[in-house]
């Protein structure tokens, strides 16, 4: 399917491509409020250049962009971010409180993501990430508001993806951008309009209870919508949180079939991840040839698998740190 580059909606939300790996995976969303902008999640250093041209088309300098606002620290939503705070010189980065350490310092995000990807790699996917400076950050713990010049934008922790993570609550259109926490839904999975989403158990803070406990919180706001990073605006959200319950449970019972099988876990977690999403698209009515099926899928469930090993490994109080 063709995806342009920024794709419009109400109430001056927009989705911008962060050309994350391939078209339409990772959108960067922008907010204008009478002029003044606000970007929820960054993509990568690579991803800053679309946003540019984005505000240009739009006719929005960049010093008026207010506030850089963050999902959560993993690399595909916040490694643009330090690209961010150098081009757009009023900006302050808004991001929750376990995470700002690590935008004031990287090195530690750096070298996990290194250790995962290879110096080489990382370099190439993620580019350079430089520290940013501490009276630019702004920490944003749960309930806390910023106001975006007169619009008011609310600050949910949610975790459950992770324990460094807000989804933020737009009181204008009345609907969250959750980041990775009401799960992914690539528009090439859409039939008639109907959506399909599915949740994210990716390394390393996975965590079902909260997850399941995330999802209820934004379903009793009763929003409008949901602007997921992967990717962008979905609707009939009451029947999504239950099809994300259902599927975290799937994916724990998974996990804890293949507890005991050692090395061979990760292979068997892949094989009925697939399998799982694999019949749940078909009932959804999805009729895209299995390869491309696959290929969409095959990262998703790659990091899905990690982050269901990780949680069968950790102890009872894995929850507690960073």
């Amino acid at each position: 399917m063709s995806l342009s580059l920024v794709t419009d909606y109400k109430y001056g939300i927009s989705a911008i491509d962060a050309q994350f790996h391939r078209p339409g995976r990772a959108a960067i969303h922008l907010i204008v409020e009478k002029g003044v902008a606000a970007l929820v999640d960054t993509g990568t250093s690579f991803s800053i250049p679309g946003v540019v041209a984005a505000l240009k088309q739009k006719n929005i300098a960049t010093e008026d962009l207010a506030y850089v606002i963050l999902t959560h620290i993993h690399l595909d939503h916040a490694g643009g971010a330090s690209e961010c705070m150098r081009l757009f010189p009023r900006a302050k980065l808004v991001v929750h409180p376990r995470g700002a350490s690590h935008m004031a310092n990287p090195a530690r995000l750096v070298a996990g993501a290194m250790s995962v990807y290879g110096e080489a790699e990382f370099k190439r996917v993620y580019g350079e990430i430089i520290p940013i400076d501490v009276e630019r950050i702004v920490e944003a713990p749960d309930e806390s508001r910023i106001d975006l010049n007169g619009r008011s934008l609310l600050f949910l922790d949610t975790p459950g993806h992770a324990r460094h993570h807000n989804c933020i609550y737009d009181e204008r259109s009345q609907s969250f951008f959750t980041g990775d926490t009401f799960g992914v839904s690539y528009r090439e999975f859409d039939v008639d309009g109907r959506e399909f989403v599915f949740p994210t158990t990716s390394p390393v803070q996975f965590d079902p209870v909260a997850a399941h406990a995330s999802i209820d919180r934004i379903i009793s706001y009763q929003p409008h919508y949901a602007y997921l990073t992967h990717y962008s605006q979905i609707g009939s959200l009451e029947k999504h949180a239950q099809s994300l319950h259902d599927l975290i449970d799937a994916h724990v019972e998974i996990a804890q079939r293949a507890k005991n099988n050692g090395t061979d876990r990760k292979a068997i977690i892949s094989k009925a991840l697939s399998e799982l999403l694999l019949k749940k698209l078909s009932e959804h009515g999805c009729q895209l040839p299995l390869p491309e099926i696959n290929e969409l899928l095959s990262s998703d469930i790659r990091l899905n698998a990690q982050g269901l090993i990780h949680w069968l490994d950790q102890p009872s109080e894995r929850f507690k740190q960073l």
